[in-house]
């Protein structure tokens, strides 16, 4: 099956993650655009060129994945720094409709997120205004929204009557103008999942709250869906970066005739019922409509699940997955971690396709379950593992690697696993915060900026990740070794990695 994936941006969680995935199956021929047409972080990409290509990818494809935001902002950051006027709205909503008469029997999968508020003052992905106003915008909106629909506190309103008096207002007019196309793309984009046009529209939510621009966006959103009674067709839930991953789930499922029985359970009582970091509801909430968006369906009984889903998840308290060496108590006294790995050795025993969300810490995996997982001599058994920087960007891509590797290649599978534990747990939770706190400190670099550096930090951070994976993994991928890592930094800074690795073979007096 051909299935053409327009991304949201170019960064390996958006291209190369799905790619893996995909290559996990022998049926899957992804088609995706050379890395020069998607842009480049603040740049960005041709979206002429983009139109262009896809205009021919799709001609023998089976289905398209398509990002909204690419295609008509030039990728997620420029969707919160274009100039666009809404005639040029019309235009790509004239564009979408003659795609799909021209193909009429192609599932159009779409994506199109609603613009982040985010609750802190930084200019890395916003406009350069919010490095010094971003809190006083977001506080504003966030108090005007209270104020209309609750009441404010005499504190609330003195801080509103402040921030209103110091807020320069052209950069209130910029960005609410910006919002207001943003709103009406995403409200014309239901409009064409109600025509047919999109078949499934997935509106993923970035960093929201209970108040404020995204809660009056995400209600404007709400209130069309109903209207047009678009329940199933077009569907709302936190996340963003796995949100490819989703809809090539869904698409595969799809294109297969299947509807994959998933069993959850979880490493602590409280689980299901914590609110994770960065998001806005409950652990259990978000897992019902990641699964739903994927094309699946839970199952309360674990004999009949094709797939067993293990969310790692804080005993009570979240914390950032760098703070592990002064770790809440509750990690420990509100979870029993050594019950949840046996029960995931149980299920492998059993011959249960075992797949494994690490959400227990924001950002990064947890080093108590990949050392009791590796002590276990499972982690290599597995079918995925995954625990990178949300819980839903961790939930999406989890659960779409053991839809597309249910009967995959074992081997791309295993490349996989320490693809994310590389990434996940060994760059995410160990390296990077401890190279920003004396790597880049000696060398006078900034996280969000590695300046003409990053060759220096790649080639530390590669050491460094190499010899920590060699140090922990003690008992799993006993065949073969791992050699080299090879890393670099695709928006110049600390944030995230894209990486490489390669394994040897082991000389025959080694374990």
């Amino acid at each position: 099956m051909k299935i053409v994936y327009l991304p949201i941006d170019e960064r390996p969680c958006n291209i190369g993650f799905i790619e893996m995935i995909a290559k996990s199956s022998k049926e899957i021929e992804l088609a995706a655009p050379e890395m020069d047409l998607l842009g480049s972080k603040r740049q960005p990409a041709d979206t002429e060129t983009l139109w262009a290509w896809l205009q021919e990818a799709v001609k023998d494809a089976d289905a398209l994945i398509l990002s909204i935001d690419m295609l008509v902002y030039g990728g997620l950051l420029p969707s919160r720094l274009h100039f666009l006027e809404e005639k040029e709205a019309d235009v790509w909503m004239e564009r979408l409709r003659s795609l799909k008469a021209d193909h009429p029997a192609l599932p159009v999968f779409a994506s199109n997120l609603i613009m982040r508020t985010p609750k802190y003052s930084s200019g890395d992905e916003e406009p350069d205004y919010y490095e010094h106003w971003g809190r006083e915008i977001f506080l504003r909106a966030w108090l005007l929204d209270k104020q209309d629909r609750e009441t404010l506190t005499d504190d609330e309103k003195k801080q509103l009557e402040e921030i209103s008096r110091k807020l320069p207002g052209e950069y209130i007019q910029d960005y609410e103008k910006r919002r207001r196309f943003n709103l009406s793309m995403n409200l014309k984009m239901i409009e064409l999942a109600a025509e047919g046009v999109i078949d499934f529209l997935s509106i993923p939510q970035d960093d929201s709250a209970e108040y404020g621009y995204t809660a009056l966006d995400q209600k404007a959103v709400v209130s069309r869906r109903e209207e047009l009674r678009l329940y199933q067709k077009v569907q709302m839930y936190p996340g963003a970066d796995e949100v490819g991953a989703t809809l090539l789930a869904r698409i595969y499922n799809e294109l297969k005739g299947q509807k994959l029985k998933i069993y959850p359970f979880w490493s602590s009582t409280l689980g299901p019922q914590l609110i994770p970091l960065y998001e806005d509801r409950p652990f259990a909430e978000s897992l019902k409509a990641h699964v739903m968006a994927a094309g699946c369906q839970l199952t309360e009984q674990p004999e009949e699940a094709d797939l067993i889903l293990a969310i790692n998840t804080p005993g009570r308290v979240m914390q950032e997955s760098w703070e592990q060496d002064k770790k809440d108590i509750t990690y420990t006294s509100f979870r029993n971690m050594l019950t949840f790995v046996d029960r995931i050795k149980r299920f492998i025993e059993d011959g249960k396709k075992v797949i494994i969300a690490d959400s227990a810490y924001a950002n990064g995996g947890d080093r108590e379950l990949i050392v009791l997982l590796d002590e276990e001599e499972v982690l290599d058994k597995l079918l995925s593992y995954k625990g990178w920087n949300t819980n839903c960007n961790t939930l999406g891509t989890t659960i779409c690697q053991g839809v597309i590797g249910l009967d995959g290649d074992p081997e791309t599978i295993r490349e996989n696993i320490i693809y994310h534990l590389l990434d996940d747990y060994f760059y995410q939770a160990e390296v990077r915060m401890e190279m920003v706190s004396d790597f880049l400190l000696q060398q006078d670099l900034d996280y969000f900026n590695l300046k003409e550096s990053a060759h220096h930090v790649n080639a530390e951070r590669d050491r460094r990740m190499a010899g920590r994976f060699k140090k922990l993994i003690l008992h799993s991928f006993k065949d073969r070794e791992l050699a080299k890592v090879t890393t670099f930094a695709p928006w110049n800074r600390m944030f995230e990695c894209g990486l490489s690795f390669t394994r040897s073979e082991k000389d025959a007096g080694e374990n």
